[in-house]
């Protein structure tokens, strides 16, 4: 047979797209409701063409999660590309990129077993201290500026104050921590800074004692143990602050954002009818910020009444099943006395944020020692002139606020 006689596939061109933009800072695409309207699970078209299946419902999207069936590997020729600048960018060609968050068990278990202690809730906890006494200094910079003047929280508090816990994390020296800020916000492409920078903490900590107050020590400890490299240190090092940094910023400003428009609830928490544990688990929800978890079936996979074919791209929006309304009661509300536990804002499974005690953290601080420094705090532009950042990741660039 000639090509002039092969059949041409034909593309279903009633398929919806996949939806990026958020019309409201605190909103998920609305189209994610017309997408949950056609199943928990349903065929959408990507920006090239490419058919995969996106998966709304809160129960389909967990149990996905946690199927091994579904891989990460971006190096299948199979593995979608939501947005074209994933194409352009090729944020994961770095090396540190490809650790812990590219891999399948059992790599990906032997990689989060060297970081999970030092990670632990219990661990985690010793660094509130520190983290209170930066979030009191920040707050009394910004008391002592001019008067009625407006000032952007997200630069002047929130990105420090998440790399001062970032700082504590890995256990960088004070007078190092400005190298690291440097790398963070002084690059356009961070990734081989951090790792040069990584590189230059690991060859001065390998001479050194240990004093074991940070991941960095724990991580040379299993080096001298033989149990780790010095490249897997730099990798694992690199990827965690690149995965946690932007999210939680863009977390921690949104949830401002929030509760300042929300001021019922907000009196709530402030009126202390409501648990700070509770409200950051129900920001965590009603946010949501990821664009989607993708994934590549490796073999044939049934749910929902739908057969995921072995090859095919998955998408799994965790913001869509944080507001299925078959888990939660009127879920586009903020009711911060909601007591929700079982939110996908960190993901699910094996592949479940590790960092993720040290997240919680960081926002509640962020929000608890704001508000009882500023209770009149408010937005100081209207809703829609809060520049905005749209993408796979949400967040606003800014938020220029009042007390």
């Amino acid at each position: 047979m000639d090509n002039a006689d092969q059949e041409t596939p034909v593309q279903d061109t009633a398929l919806p797209g996949l939806p990026l933009t958020r019309e409201c800072p605190y909103h998920p695409p609305r189209a994610y409701e017309d997408l949950r309207d056609r199943g928990s699970v349903t065929r959408i078209r990507l920006y090239d063409g490419r058919e995969i299946w996106a998966v709304t419902g809160h129960g389909v999207v967990r149990s996905l999660l946690a199927d091994e069936r579904l891989t990460v590997d971006r190096d299948k020729a199979e593995f979608p590309k939501l947005a074209r600048l994933l194409v352009l960018g090729r944020p994961d060609r770095h090396p540190s990129m490809r650790a812990l968050l590219r891999t399948d068990p059992p790599l990906h278990t032997e990689q989060r077993r060297a970081l999970s202690p030092s990670l632990s809730l219990k661990r985690i906890q010793t660094w509130r201290p520190a983290l209170e006494a930066v979030a009191d200094e920040r707050l009394e910079a910004l008391a002592a500026g001019p008067r009625g003047a407006a000032a952007d929280l997200v630069g002047s508090y929130v990105r420090p104050l998440v790399t001062a816990s970032m700082t504590e994390m890995l256990g960088i020296p004070e007078d190092d921590r400005s190298r690291l800020d440097d790398a963070l916000y002084g690059h356009f492409d961070r990734v081989p800074v951090l790792e040069d920078y990584l590189r230059s903490v690991y060859e001065r900590k390998l001479d050194q004692p240990a004093d074991g107050s940070g991941l960095l020590d724990d991580l040379i400890a299993q080096v001298r143990a033989g149990t780790l490299t010095p490249e897997q240190f730099v990798h694992y090092g690199t990827v965690l602050i690149v995965a946690g940094q932007d999210v939680t910023v863009s977390t921690i400003a949104l949830a401002v954002l929030t509760l300042l428009t929300h001021e019922d609830e907000l009196a709530r928490l402030l009126g202390g009818e409501v648990p700070w544990s509770d409200a950051v688990e129900e920001l965590l929800r009603f946010l949501s910020l990821t664009g989607g978890i993708v994934r590549v079936a490796t073999t044939d996979i049934e749910t929902s009444g739908v057969v995921i074919r072995a090859g095919d791209g998955v998408v799994l929006l965790n913001a869509a099943a944080n507001r299925d309304p078959g888990v939660y009661e009127l879920p586009r509300e903020l009711d911060l006395r909601r007591r929700v536990r079982n939110h996908l804002a960190f993901g699910f499974g094996v592949h479940q944020c590790v960092g993720q005690n040290l997240a919680r953290l960081d926002v509640e601080v962020a929000l608890r020692k704001l508000f009882d420094r500023f209770p009149k705090l408010r937005l100081a532009v209207p809703l829609d002139e809060v520049p905005v950042r749209q993408g796979l990741v949400f967040g606003v660039s800014a938020l220029p606020v009042e007390w």
